[in-house]
């Protein structure tokens, strides 16, 4: 399955390692509003120039790959990066001023695109500039050499896990890939100490309460709040987690697989244990057929990749969006290049933070990047949607709605929008969403707690919660209690399985994840009670609803301006950010999973 994702303007600076350089010297006298007023106003006006010039230098560096292209990328973002973390210092000067609250919130922004905040000492910076770059690299270059010789890396042995229904060949496939973590440690134990140096510098305890500071509460609150979710969805993920526990346990057998216990982790088709889809054959429902294949559907058509991407554009005209500027298909890149290598990871693009809008991705004609198609599309709209307000708000409400809002759009891909389009001569009956529902859970239900306790396991590290001696049983701890996911041989001290997972070597926040599978089911929930629809929440689809149009471009136009309740309850009519949404959406699924679990024990 693809990884959704888009290039925005402050975001990239969420997921870029930032490392601070020394400030220049300030002016000792005592600041005024005006100064910060102008002070603003200039930073403004460089990070724009900025971002515009590394946003053309990543976009040929992604289109055409070369050791030139990469260097004049990374060159252009480094720029960045230095001006960004130059600028985030000189805002801590006007802490304590008396300021609008539209000065306030852009100063808080500009500290607060920061992902790792470096302390001022020159020495430090350099160090921390080192680790991060060879965390990263180690485990990007990450591969378990056999005895024999042979080298597999990440890509190799997830393959494994995804095909094989052999449990010794997966959990040596799963075993193997987290040699490659132990070495990483030391950098990171001293990257958290750097890191919670910077952050300290900057007015935070710590570098877990900086993140948490991004999301318009107190830290605490805020954590209390993710907790709070959990509770309201957890039911329906222990319903799932019993029925493909006991599903494991027929086909491996209750010697590998406790029928009360947690699942091992190498059993559920990803190296992580953050999406199961790929157990699917196992634990779907017997004659499940969805009526249709969208796929052959396409093909039969004779849709080619151009005529893909006017669909999409096609379902935001009818909700009363422009339809995309003519740059946009001269520009964009939709047919995988044959005469050099190019990046064909779907990506959305906005340029000039105007009207530069492009995407990026290899189409192929098939259900899933028909449905890519429209999150990236969704991601665009948004783009346009901020574009007049000042550059420091020209972002999603909270770093969880921009790919919310992408995937919003992509749940309006129903049997009936295909009917509407003219591909599918009728609807399939209810009856057939239930392998449907059953996959779509298996990726967005089942990846909720892993989305959670990344996270949690970090905000413990940087507080101090957790020490390094603990840092292995703490991520199992984790695993168990919000999972139900156990590792399938003994770990200990001496590894250090959380730096197996990308986000967490790579500097990362992975919290965005959660919130945006949460938020993208209240979106839709009220979206479709817009259109005026009723019936199963997944059978609803947005197409053609112009006041579906209006409730979500009102919150599009609303960018980073004000805190995301705000934005929250322009488009829902809530200040809360409400999980019951994907009870309703799963409901037939739920009650299947009540029949399939009867007699069986849930819970682990």
């Amino acid at each position: 399955m693809k990884t959704k994702t888009y290039l925005p303007s402050t975001s990239l600076l969420l997921t870029a390692l930032l490392i601070c350089a020394p400030l220049a010297a300030q002016d000792k006298a005592a600041p005024t509003p005006e100064e910060a007023a102008e002070f603003i106003e200039q930073a403004e006006a460089a990070l724009l120039r900025s971002w515009i010039e590394r946003e053309r230098a990543g976009w040929v560096q992604a289109n055409f790959i070369t050791e030139d292209t990469e260097l004049m990328a990374a060159t252009a973002a480094q720029r960045t990066i230095e001006l960004s973390v130059d600028l985030a210092g000189k805002a801590t000067r006007f802490d304590g001023l008396d300021l609008s609250s539209d000065l306030e919130r852009k100063l808080a922004k500009l500290k607060l695109a920061l992902v790792l905040p470096a302390p001022r000492n020159a020495e430090e910076t350099a160090e921390l500039a080192r680790i991060a770059a060879a965390m990263e690299g180690a485990y990007g270059r990450g591969e378990h050499c056999a005895e024999d010789g042979e080298c597999r890396d990440i890509g190799d042995l997830s393959r494994v896990l995804t095909s094989s229904r052999d449990a010794a060949e997966q959990l040596e496939a799963w075993r193997a890939w987290r040699t490659i973590a132990p070495p990483i440690q030391p950098d990171f134990e001293r990257y958290v100490e750097l890191g919670n140096k910077g952050a300290q510098e900057l007015g935070f305890a710590d570098l877990g309460s900086m993140w948490r500071s991004k999301y318009d509460m107190d830290p605490d609150d805020f954590a209390a709040e993710l907790d709070r979710l959990w509770g309201q969805v957890r039911p329906l993920y222990e319903a799932l987690h019993c029925h493909v526990r006991a599903r494991l346990a027929e086909t491996y057998g209750t010697d590998v697989v406790d029928s009360k216990g947690p699942i091992p982790a190498h059993l559920l088709g990803n190296m992580w244990a953050q999406t199961w889809s790929n157990v699917y054959d196992l634990v779907g429902p017997v004659d499940s057929d969805a009526g249709y294949d969208l796929t052959e559907l396409l093909e039969t058509e004779g849709v080619d990749e151009r005529e893909m991407v006017r669909y999409g554009e096609r379902f935001f005209t009818s909700l009363g969006f422009e339809p995309m500027p003519e740059t946009f298909w001269q520009r964009s890149l939709f047919v995988q290049p044959t005469d050099h290598d190019a990046v064909c990871h779907a990506s959305a693009w906005d340029i000039d933070w105007r009207d530069d809008l492009r995407i990026k991705m290899c189409i192929e004609i098939t259900a899933e990047d028909f449905n890519t198609i429209h999150h990236e599309l969704g991601h665009n709209i948004y783009q346009r949607a901020y574009k007049d307000l000042p550059p420091l708000y020209t972002d999603s409400a909270n770093d969880g709605f921009h790919e919310a809002v992408g995937d919003t759009i992509a749940l309006s891909v129903t049997p009936g929008y295909l009917v509407a389009l003219g591909l599918l001569d009728s609807q399939p009956p209810a009856s057939a969403d239930l392998g449907l529902l059953l996959r779509m859970a298996l990726d967005k239900v089942a990846f909720l707690p892993f989305g959670l306790l990344v996270d949690q396991w970090r905000w413990q590290v940087f507080s101090g919660e957790v020490t390094p001696a603990d840092y292995n049983t703490a991520w199992w701890r984790l695993r168990n209690q919000y999972q139900g996911i156990a590792a399938p041989v003994e770990r200990t001290a001496a590894d250090f399985d959380p730096g197996a997972k990308y986000h967490v070597p790579a500097n990362v926040p992975y919290t965005r994840y959660f919130l945006a599978h949460i938020l993208q089911f209240q979106f839709h929930r009220s979206l479709c009670d817009a259109a005026g629809y009723e019936g199963p929440l997944n059978r609803c689809s947005i197409y053609r609803s112009e006041e579906a149009g209006k409730r979500l471009q009102e919150m599009l136009e609303m960018g980073a301006s004000r805190p995301w309740p705000d934005a929250l309850e322009a488009l829902t009519g809530q200040r809360q950010m409400d999980a019951t949404a994907i009870l309703d959406y799963f409901a037939p699924l739920a009650a299947w999973l009540d029949e399939q679990n009867e007699g069986r024990t849930c819970g682990w």
